[in-house]
This record gives C-alpha cells, sequence and structure tokens, in this order.
C-alpha cells in the first residue's frame, strides 16, 4: 500500500473487497437495506462516479552541495549559488512578512520575526524599525496612562502608524526600497549594517 500524500489513484483500489453480501436474510431486517459505506461499493452497483483524486504540484528545490568544488573557491562558487533577496527564512512571502512586523502586537511581534527570520535584510530592517519604535510609543503610552484623552489619542494615532508602515513595507518589497521613520529608520538601518 502506498502511503504517499499525492497519490494518483484513490486508495479504495488497492483494499481487498469486503465479502459479498449473502442471500440469506439476516434476522434484523434493517441490516438488509442499509446503504454501503464505501463509495467504491456505490460505483459497482451504477451510482455515482468518485472525483479523481487532487493533484498537487509541490515546488521542488534543488539540493546545492556545500563543499567547495575548487581548491580555494570557497563554500560555494558564484556560478552554482543562487541566493535570492526575496528569500525568507519563515517561508512566507517578504511582502507580507513584511507586514507582519507592524501589524503582529508591535514591539513583540516584531522582536519575534528578529529571532526567526535569518535572510531576509528587508525584513529584518522592517522588524528592527518596528521593535525600536513601538517600543518607545509604548513607554508614550505609560507616561500618559493618567489622562484617558491623552491614552486615546495616542492609541488612535499607533493604529494609523502601524497601518501605514504596514501599507508602505508591503508596496516597497517590490524593489526592496526602505522607507524609513526619521530617527527610528536610520537606527535601525545601523543596527542591520553591523549584524
Amino acid at each position: 500500500m502506498d502511503f504517499a500524500p499525492y497519490q494518483s489513484s484513490p486508495p479504495e483500489n488497492n483494499r481487498p473487497w469486503s465479502p459479498s453480501q449473502s442471500n440469506v436474510a439476516s434476522p434484523r431486517a434493517s441490516l438488509d437495506n442499509r446503504r454501503p459505506y464505501s463509495p467504491s461499493q456505490q460505483q459497482q452497483r451504477g451510482g455515482f462516479a468518485s472525483p479523481p483524486p487532487l493533484q498537487h504540484p509541490q515546488p521542488q528545490r534543488s539540493w546545492q552541495p556545500t563543499l567547495p568544488t575548487l581548491p580555494g573557491a570557497g563554500y560555494a562558487s558564484e556560478a552554482g549559488a543562487h541566493v535570492s533577496e526575496f528569500d525568507t527564512s519563515l517561508g512566507i512571502r517578504l511582502d507580507y512578512e513584511a507586514c507582519l512586523a507592524y501589524l503582529i502586537l508591535p514591539p513583540l511581534g516584531a522582536i519575534i520575526l528578529l529571532i526567526l527570520e535569518r535572510k531576509s535584510d528587508f525584513v529584518r530592517f522592517h522588524a528592527w524599525q518596528s521593535s525600536l519604535l513601538f517600543t518607545v510609543i509604548f513607554i508614550i503610552h505609560l507616561i500618559f496612562s493618567w489622562s484617558t484623552f491623552f491614552s486615546w489619542v495616542i492609541f488612535i494615532a499607533d493604529l494609523c502608524l502601524m497601518g501605514w508602515l504596514a501599507v508602505r513595507a508591503y508596496r516597497d518589497a517590490d524593489t526592496l526600497d526602505r522607507f524609513e521613520v526619521p530617527i527610528f529608520g536610520q537606527i535601525a538601518s545601523r543596527i542591520l549594517d553591523d549584524e
């Protein structure tokens, strides 16, 4: 029996069939009039035809050796190594992942994204910027927590800033442009360049 996730034929074709019903009447009349359990038995009686199994093509990545091929060539020669600026560690699209830095409970979500994301400098920049900016905004929330009015104004401004920065990160992902918030963006760029 094949347990592959995508099979060319349904597993009912490989299973042994149940013994055929005998002509002897059972002591319970309800058993004689029961419906078949399997769709394949329904097909044998001239019923409906089941649809073919779903075939989902999976993207296949070729394995690249990490050992040097030429003496002194290093671990990856320039002809065989392919590093894309749009690859991410989490397997999520670059633009979505950059938006998550601003939308998933900043600054906590941005810090988690900094821990998990290792490949994309674009995503790491937005995670650094989000964590720095929204940590300061959180401190401002704490300072003005005595006033209900100021707390609501800062909260609404916080939501607008989150949305605007997420949209900017989404739009800039095609060209990998970085939108820098005046002070925090420069600090995030310096931190990212030092990594």
